[in-house]
């Protein structure tokens, strides 16, 4: 199942964050692909905030990944860009943070190929006139039931 959606602007972008981390459930592993720049970063922020984390939601690109431990459980945000090599990860004990209470969002997943875990869900984001279209599939009973939600609860997501 592909659920596609459109946002136009960052507040778009996080608005619809908010809506994955929410269909997620707080749970599973979401992979985000785009070019450098296609707001994978800013639809990130959106689902953090809207899962309840309150201060800023920096770039992990330098960090590889930030945590941020809250209420609703553990978010784990990785940006594998600047990786050399998947058994990097190993070295950085990566499959400690995919635990199934928390909820991962990896950035440039392919450069982890062979180390991280498969996707609940990918998130695919492309340029489409002035704002992004994001494709949203699910690649797990988990993820399928996310994009389920996505699509019933269409309405309420703001883009």
């Amino acid at each position: 199942m592909i659920e596609v959606f459109y946002a136009e602007g960052d507040q778009a972008m996080e608005a619809l964050g908010a809506a994955v981390g929410h269909a997620m459930e707080g749970r599973g592993v979401i992979y985000l692909q785009g070019d450098l720049g296609a707001g994978k970063t800013t639809l990130s922020r959106g689902l953090i905030r809207g899962r309840g984390h309150q201060g800023a939601v920096k770039s992990p690109t330098f960090t590889l990944v930030e945590p941020y431990e809250l209420n609703s459980g553990a978010i784990y945000h990785f940006d594998l860009y600047r990786l050399l090599d998947p058994e990097e990860l190993e070295f950085l004990g990566v499959r400690d943070y995919f635990s199934p209470e928390s909820l991962c969002l990896v950035e440039w997943p392919d450069k982890g190929k062979g180390v991280l875990p498969t996707a609940d869900l990918t998130i695919t984001i492309s340029p489409k006139g002035p704002g992004r279209q994001l494709n949203i599939a699910g690649q797990s009973a988990h993820g399928l039931a996310a994009c389920q939600r996505l699509h019933n609860n269409r309405e309420d997501v703001h883009t």
